[in-house]
């Protein structure tokens, strides 16, 4: 193995060899250079927890690339999320706007709840927000999505059991 590539096997050396072209692919990705250093930092800490080894630049690269790629989409579902918020508190009368600091608590439950919906598949996350959030009945629910309603049922009870299983994870870190 060459130098090089024996310095890829650690963090520090990927570091080394692709930090700066990592930030720069992002900058023209994103448009932002305070956001493209950000996620390069990001998606260096996220080989610190879970290091790996590469054989070859290009497959050191194309991994940076893929992973930074979805940091860019997180952050833009992030955004999304916080303007259409918002964008809510705007359409609200003065009185009943919550302090900035519960805005603050409310949208980092919406990213959470956007975070664990985007763990299921797209029909049983669907299901979930339009029986919890919408309460609407099996019925309704059933008629939207174009399935039965004990497939709504399914879809829900495979939701509920995901949101249990995360608040038992939860509570074992703690």
């Amino acid at each position: 193995m060459s130098g090089s590539e024996s310095s890829l096997s650690s963090v520090a050396g990927l570091y080394g060899a692709h930090h700066g072209w990592l930030q720069h692919w992002l900058t023209r990705r994103l448009g932002d250079a305070c956001d493209a250093a950000d996620l390069a930092q990001d998606a260096f800490v996220r080989l610190l927890r879970r290091p790996l080894r590469f054989e070859t630049v290009p497959q050191a690269r194309l991994y940076l690339r893929t992973m930074a790629q979805g940091l860019c989409v997180d952050l833009w579902r992030r955004r999304s999320l916080e303007q259409a918020w918002l964008e809510a508190l705007a359409a609200q009368p003065e009185a009943v706007v919550p302090s900035a600091e519960h805005q603050v608590i409310v949208l980092q439950a919406l990213q959470e709840i956007d975070a664990m919906l985007r763990q299921l598949s797209p029909r049983a996350a669907q299901a979930f927000v339009l029986s919890m959030a919408c309460e609407m009945t099996d019925r309704e629910v059933a008629e939207a999505l174009g399935v039965s309603t004990r497939m709504v049922r399914k879809y829900v009870a495979q939701a509920m059991l995901h949101c249990l299983r995360l608040e038992a994870g939860e509570a074992l870190a703690a």
